[in-house]
């Protein structure tokens, strides 16, 4: 198993944590490589449908030959027994949208980084209680960077990342980073459907390159100040 403060670096050094779901093999192993070569060294794929497990399983396998230090984690875990059957399965990390301590002990008991969902005070808590190191605020296009504001100093020493609604833009990401998170996922406006439908890698390579780029200068910035 992979050590959690060497994901959890991983993923703050690029400052974002793509995330997708698609039920076709040969294009999640396309998207992961374009993710790859743009330099992401990180990805959650999502638990979003019946050939997750069986996408991811093929993922792990072709990607620890080709890119050994790429982490592959997965997300949408609500039960003890999904996070069991990725575990099983290899995953890296595990991401969710909710705050289990069923499934916040299988990742402790596997060794793995646990990425639990929050919206509150209270869920965050909670999460803490679990020991979640990194904790993402979701849904983010509805808490928006001044619940970050608000409760930061309740959670001083908590890491936290924004996911759901976060876009490429400069003055959103700075937002979001001035405000107190650390990095952010993307899913939809990094890896939207029409680019999984029409196989537009091409746009995702130049998108994911601005994204990183975008995240890594205000996360910089941020950080001199």
């Amino acid at each position: 198993m992979n050590d959690k403060k060497v994901i959890l670096q991983s993923i703050l050094g690029q400052g974002i944590l793509p995330l997708f779901y698609w039920e076709s093999p040969s294009v999640c192993l396309s998207v992961m490589r374009t993710l790859y070569k743009a330099g992401v060294r990180a990805v959650e794929y999502t638990n979003r449908g019946v050939a997750a497990l069986d996408n991811f399983s093929m993922l792990k396998k072709v990607l620890s030959a080709e890119a050994p230090d790429l982490y592959l984690g997965i997300g949408t875990v609500k039960s003890a027994d999904e996070a069991r059957a990725f575990v099983a399965a290899g995953a890296d990390f595990i991401v969710a949208p909710i705050v289990n301590p069923e499934v916040a002990a299988v990742a402790d008991e596997a060794g793995l980084l646990w990425v639990p969902g929050c919206m509150t005070p209270s869920e965050i808590y909670t999460a803490q209680r679990n020991k979640a190191a990194l904790i993402k605020l979701f849904p983010a296009n509805i808490l928006g960077p001044e619940f970050v504001s608000s409760i930061r100093e309740l959670f001083q020493d908590q890491l936290f990342i924004p996911t759901g609604g976060v876009e490429i833009d400069e003055n959103n990401i700075r937002a979001w980073v001035k405000a107190g998170v650390c990095a952010v996922g993307l899913g939809s406006k990094l890896i939207s459907k029409d680019i999984l439908k029409n196989e537009n890698y091409d746009l995702l390579y130049e998108n994911t390159l601005k994204a990183l780029k975008i995240a890594r200068e205000v996360i910089k910035e941020n950080n001199k100040g």
